[in-house]
């Protein structure tokens, strides 16, 4: 197969960058984005060229490190772009590929951008209070089906970022949304179930993400079918952890 790439190079955060075009032939149809993309940089590499960077790592559509936009808009749904194969792709088709856009994920080079502000959002609050040692008898909690498979739809976020880095006002409700939604369903989630979603939702304004306006784009382009219930669920919890936050001093009086 053939194909034409246009890649946004950029040197690093400090220098302009610009899309590139290259030419690619002799791709397999059964090569991933991420092994097509290998073998540009190997091309590149005997002509004596910068490699284009990007992120990578289990190369199994789990970790989410793989953060490219391809052509604006997934090729197919709820997949990763390590996961994505060129089949998917006509042979003579033009590819755009940019790295995540978006305030509050600075481009590092090329399609590397830094999603530190992630960490940042799991440290406010994506964590529970629990012993540390050896793993507790799981019949010690009991937790209903429905419970447990609502929260493990939620847990099956990955914190990729493309939910921010679609969405218009670059907000990272969906994510935050998530993470709440699985912690906050459970019962070893409870004790900071209040206290976790107003960190998290002040940590986020702090950090430059935008407030949800219901385009529901993050929710197309989630490559593991996160829905945007998890974002009712958590403008939900808010609510109740801010009346309760405002009343809890008149209370003690």
């Amino acid at each position: 197969m053939h194909f034409t790439l246009n890649i946004w190079r950029q040197p690093n955060p400090n220098t302009n960058g610009e899309m590139v075009s290259y030419q690619l032939d002799q791709v397999s149809p059964d090569s991933s984005f991420l092994e097509m993309l290998d073998l540009l940089n190997e091309k590149l590499l005997e002509q004596g060229e910068d490699p284009v960077a990007f992120d990578h790592d289990c190369r199994e559509g789990i970790c989410g490190s793989c953060a490219m936009t391809i052509n604006g808009i997934p090729p197919q749904k709820e997949t990763t772009a390590c996961q994505l194969y060129m089949r998917h792709f006509n042979d003579g088709d033009t590819i755009t590929i940019e790295p995540w856009r978006a305030k509050p994920f600075p481009v590092i080079k090329d399609l590397v951008v830094d999603r530190a502000a992630f960490d940042e959002l799991i440290q406010a609050g994506g964590f529970i209070t629990a012993r540390t040692g050896s793993a507790p008898e799981a019949n010690e909690t009991p937790i209903p089906k429905a419970v447990a498979d609502e929260a493990m739809d939620a847990a099956a976020c990955i914190a990729c970022g493309a939910c921010v880095a679609t969405c218009k006002n670059a907000s990272a409700m969906l994510f935050v949304g998530a993470k709440n939604a699985h912690l906050n369903r459970l019962p070893q989630g409870q004790p900071e179930k209040e206290q976790r979603v107003l960190n998290m939702i002040e940590t986020m304004d702090r950090l430059g993400f935008g407030n949800c306006s219901n385009f529901g784009e993050c929710q197309a382009v989630c490559p593991k079918g996160i829905t945007l219930d998890v974002i009712a669920k958590l403008n939900r919890d808010y609510a109740i952890a801010q009346v309760r936050r405002f009343l809890s001093p008149k209370t003690q009086r």
